[in-house]
């Protein structure tokens, strides 16, 4: 079961809910049900929520770069979507609620399912599903809560060099040379909640070739690819 009380989920949000079989449903992950229908208790998971907070999430997203970027046209507008609806930056967002402590899950996930980045990017869409559904269906009160997560995240994809074209870059050099498991780690951050800065690491191996730094993670991750270009001087 999750760790924490419902409760403390709901301040963390800025939402209540009204009908709190919806949130305890979004937080139910596949496994859990599964052990609960074994022992014939009726227990739905996730996974419907999770289709419907997909394209929540898609369309709140798409009206605010919508709106806010008038003069980028039509291919800019999907590369910034792309970018902050990732799986990476899903279950960053979900780290910063600390979802992963709420989540109902089976034995089986109890040990690595909390930090597990594809449970909690699906945890963070039926999450939003489940605000719209007993916010009777209001994209707003789902964007106030979503928004001040994402914002700072648009803003940096929004910037001419976008935040994943070096790591694009450094996975297809990495790819192309036969290395495996590259990744970024957060070594450091610091500075007030509204005006952090993040340090990355990234790794090939257990081999530090990059490092950056950033106002969020996705600039210091980029900053760090960057560097690892450059140390192995592709172009």
């Amino acid at each position: 079961m999750g760790n924490l009380s419902i409760e403390g989920l709901e301040k963390s949000i800025g939402y209540t809910f009204k009908n709190k079989s919806i949130i305890m449903t979004a937080l139910t992950h596949s496994s859990y049900a599964n052990e609960q229908k074994a022992r014939k208790v009726i227990c739905q998971c996730n996974e419907r929520l999770e289709f419907l907070g997909d394209s929540v999430l898609s369309l709140v997203v798409s009206e605010f770069i919508y709106d806010r970027y008038k003069d980028k046209p039509e291919g800019d507008l999907t590369k910034i979507r792309a970018s902050v609806v990732c799986s990476r930056s899903l279950a960053s967002l979900a780290n910063e609620i600390n979802l992963g402590a709420y989540l109902y899950l089976g034995k089986g996930e109890e040990e690595t399912g909390r930090s597990n980045p594809k449970i909690l990017e699906n945890a963070f869409e039926a999450l939003l599903a489940a605000i719209y559904l007993d916010s009777n269906h209001s994209k707003k009160t789902v964007a106030d809560f979503l928004l001040p997560l994402i914002e700072k995240e648009i803003v940096f994809a929004s910037q001419d060099e976008m935040a994943y074209d070096y790591k694009t870059s450094l996975q297809q050099f990495i790819q192309a040379i036969g290395k495996d498991k590259l990744s970024y780690i957060c070594v450091n951050e610091y500075g007030p909640d509204h005006a952090k800065t993040f340090e990355v690491e990234a790794r090939l191996n257990s081999n530090v070739i990059g490092k950056g730094t950033g106002k969020t993670k996705r600039e210091a991750e980029q900053n760090a690819a960057k560097e690892a270009l450059i140390l192995f001087d592709v172009k």
